[in-house]
């Protein structure tokens, strides 16, 4: 089975260009560019820092990892060779749908202005996937504990027809209500352009309330915490107005299971709220979030749950295709990708598997 997972197409709608990069380049983009910050310039030993301060079981501590990375991506070269990386590290890891997001606002300390940053991050996915099956896109994240939403929406909207397909606010979520970004999502909407929100990540159900009645998130980066607002025992749950408003409006949760272990949303994959909510049938989809800080990959979480759940081709396949009909690309793009891709290559898997049962 882990072999077929491993062979499996995948769609990833939450994962940050920051959080992903090879602990190799990091050191070597320290080098190059004279960032003496690292806690150490050994790659083993990097990146078993990196997933160790991760692993905290809170996400301002988890968060504070970021320093090094972002650190390192001040300049177009090093931006560029990142985003490179990214595209060609999902590529190889069967992921033929991807959705990254960065915030721009984070790069620009050495000089860069916040158009030749995301110039740069998309020069370089475009690199990375050239020759292969993956698109990507890029998701422009604004810092929650900052100011700048309505800029760098403004900056996501200029950039829709180069690769740009939504807006985001990301950064520790408790005390920063989405509503205080309210004038940035009012413009995402008169531009009918998308967002994304993460929202009921560390905070509860009043943070996706805001999301989506307040801010009009078409997605929950995380959302995990609508678990709130279900109760009863298995079999037996009851959906309060929020959980039902999510469930039936299809809400996309991009949920990410080994990073949510990591922040303390649960003790395990085995105790994630994933479970419930694939039984309970809400808009389920699973992603990496920070590959490099969660040491995590599409292969590694799904296969997680194939351990943790019993879940089998059946159930990734419904995952991938539940991300893929809630992707910001366009309509036309979504089905070519899920007719012309994923329901092919899943067949093939599926046939695979019954053979090697006989």
């Amino acid at each position: 089975m882990i072999d077929l997972i491993a062979r499996a197409p995948k769609v990833l709608l939450h994962d940050h260009l920051d959080g992903g990069l090879r602990p190799s380049t990091v050191v070597e983009l320290a080098q190059e560019f004279g960032y003496d910050k690292l806690p150490t310039t050994d790659v083993d030993e990097l990146a078993t820092w990196f997933n160790r301060g991760a692993k905290r079981n809170d996400l301002v501590l988890y968060l504070e990892t970021f320093a090094h990375t972002v650190g390192v991506m001040q300049h177009k070269d090093a931006i560029e060779r990142v985003a490179y990386e990214c595209a060609h590290d999902l590529a190889a890891d069967g992921v033929v749908y991807a959705e990254v997001r960065m915030a721009p606002e984070l790069c620009i300390e050495a000089g860069l202005t916040l158009d030749e940053v995301v110039e740069a991050m998309l020069a370089g996915f475009e690199r990375g996937s050239a020759g292969t099956d993956l698109t990507i896109y890029l998701i422009c994240s604004a810092m929650r504990t900052a100011a700048r939403s309505l800029e760098i929406a403004e900056l996501a909207v200029r950039w829709r027809d180069q690769g740009v397909v939504g807006f985001d606010i990301a950064g520790a979520e408790a005390g920063y209500p989405p509503s205080r970004h309210l004038d940035a999502f009012q413009y995402v909407a008169r531009e009918n352009f998308h967002s994304t929100i993460h929202a009921g990540e560390a905070f509860g159900l009043p943070s996706i309330w805001e999301a989506l009645q307040v801010c009009g998130a078409a997605r929950l980066g995380h959302g995990v915490r609508i678990v709130d607002d279900i109760t009863g025992p298995p079999g037996e749950e009851q959906l309060g107005r929020l959980a039902s408003f999510v469930r039936d409006r299809r809400v996309c949760l991009e949920l990410c299971p080994t990073s949510n272990v990591n922040t303390g949303v649960c003790a395990s994959i085995g105790d994630h709220p994933i479970g419930m909510l694939r039984r309970l049938r809400f808009r389920v989809t699973v992603n990496t979030d920070n590959r490099l800080m969660s040491n995590t990959s599409m292969t590694k979480e799904m296969t997680k749950l194939h351990e943790a759940f019993g879940w089998g081709l059946t159930d990734l396949e419904w995952l991938t295709i539940n991300a893929m009909k809630s992707a910001f690309a366009p309509f036309p793009e979504r089905l070519r990708i899920i007719n012309g891709l994923i329901k092919p290559r899943y067949a093939l898997l599926h046939a695979e598997e019954s053979l090697g049962s006989i």
